[in-house]
């Protein structure tokens, strides 16, 4: 490791608690905590003791836990110094550390030493933060599999077989002036296909994964006055979008973020949808197509009363977006009232609250995506694309084979095994480390 100093920090929250936490970890950690408690401690027991200053004064009792290299988080020597959860007396605590020769952790600096002294991988590493940053039980569960390794288990599993295909190929290139056929590469087209389609099931597990970890992307769209900010405020429960009788009020894109029993999702308020318009109505409307492009969910609002009516220009925008929800507001309304509007629509009222309660069930139910399934688990932007990049090399690789271009469905075959070792930092630049440990806690 390039770091061999020992660091140290406030592993517990901000603010005031019942019990507060000052983690050191690093060749020297025991020999700080020993200064500190006035006594040898001894490794995997915990202790009291008083932590004392340079002059002898108490700062606080508490608890020592002192535990040995390699047989802890990091891999070094790791202290934690338990004590009440006062900041100042944390601060105290911590300034005495850093008195002692220890410095100031970075964020994610611990395990980032637990990754580099193979504790864990890239991908467990990441799904600690996750789990510290989780915002539902299903989140927390799904983090917990990743940290447990689920997910990088499965893409070893596929980086193994990947493996044996590039060995089986490359092997072949010194073959290279006998007939294919007659050297198996209808198998090796065969080993390719079952490969493929693991990555597939995979990709879809990461991009589900993806989404409980970072929330639901919803875009409300619909024709003007259909009360698309009205249902905005009613999911946010603020009046955040002014609302008019006025066709076209909104013009621009407003972003709200909103939890809906711990799931977190960013609904995205944009403008009616019509053929006509003004130059600044055509330009809200044309960001609202931009910002339905990068949707995982389109919220599709229609007036009850009149539900054609502008369903041609919505049903044109919509047609890329993976997902969408009918949402047939202003049904208080209709007379006589409906239940189940057409299209598997829901009848909602944003005013009178009617409906809502289902549209809560469906949007949880589109947010945590089959999240408490046997196996599921978090992921990240960059593991999704990496699996992305990795299909395309194997696309790469089996146009080759076809073509009998056995030297570049080798090289796409290393670069996909190349992808999939970024996931789990197998194959990983440094420059990468740097910015994802960046997004830590300090003291994590």
């Amino acid at each position: 490791m390039p770091d061999i100093d020992t660091i140290a920090a406030i592993a517990t929250a901000a603010g005031a608690g019942g019990i507060g936490i000052v983690r050191l970890s690093g060749p020297a950690a025991s020999t700080i905590a020993a200064a500190i408690c006035a006594r040898e401690l001894a490794p995997r027991h915990a202790q009291h003791a008083r932590f004392v200053d340079a002059r002898g004064d108490v700062i606080d009792d508490g608890i020592a836990l002192y535990f040995a290299a390699p047989a802890s988080f990091t891999g070094e020597d790791v202290v934690e110094l338990q004590a009440h959860g006062s900041p100042a007396l944390l601060q105290r605590l911590l300034a005495r550390c850093c008195e002692l020769g220890a410095r100031m952790a970075r964020p994610g600096e611990y395990s980032e030493r637990a990754y580099r002294n193979g504790k864990l991988d890239l991908a467990q590493a990441e799904a600690i933060a996750d789990l510290v940053a989780a915002g539902s039980e299903s989140a927390a569960r799904a983090a917990r599999r990743s940290l447990d390794g689920e997910f990088s288990r499965r893409v070893d599993a596929l980086a193994t077989q990947l493996l044996g295909l590039r060995v089986q190929v490359e092997a072949l290139i010194d073959f290279a002036d006998e007939p294919l056929e007659t050297l198996g590469t209808a198998q090796l087209r065969d080993r390719l296909a079952s490969i493929h389609a693991t990555m597939d099931v995979l990709e879809a597990a990461a991009e589900r994964g993806q989404k409980l970890r970072d929330g639901l992307h919803a875009v409300i769209v619909g024709p003007p006055n259909a009360g698309k900010s009205s249902l905005l405020n009613a999911l946010a429960g603020s009046e955040r979008a002014i609302v008019t009788d006025i066709a076209g009020t909104t013009r621009d894109l407003l972003r709200e973020i909103v939890r809906i029993d711990g799931i977190e999702l960013t609904l995205v308020d944009t403008a009616g949808l019509r053929e006509d318009g003004d130059a600044i109505e055509r330009e809200g409307m044309r960001r609202a197509r931009a910002e339905l492009a990068a949707a995982d969910l389109a919220l599709v609002v229609l007036d009850a009363r009149a539900p054609e009516a502008g369903r041609g220009a919505v049903a044109d925008a919509i047609r890329d977006v993976p997902a969408r929800i009918w949402v047939h507001n202003k049904a208080d309304l209709l007379d006589p009232p409906i239940d189940t509007p057409e299209h598997d629509g829901l009848a909602v009222s944003a005013r009178t609250g009617q409906g809502l309660p289902e549209l809560h069930a469906r949007l949880r139910e589109r947010a945590q995506g089959g999240a408490d399934a046997p196996g599921a688990f978090t992921a990240r932007a960059r593991h999704v694309d990496a699996l992305r990049r990795a299909r395309v090399d194997l696309d790469a690789a089996a146009d080759a084979l076809q073509a009998e271009a056995l030297e570049l469905a080798a090289e796409a075959l290393r670069c996909a095994h190349d992808a999939l070792g970024e996931i789990t930092g197998r194959v990983v630049p440094d420059a990468l480390l740097g910015h994802i440990f960046s997004t830590f806690c300090i003291g994590k």
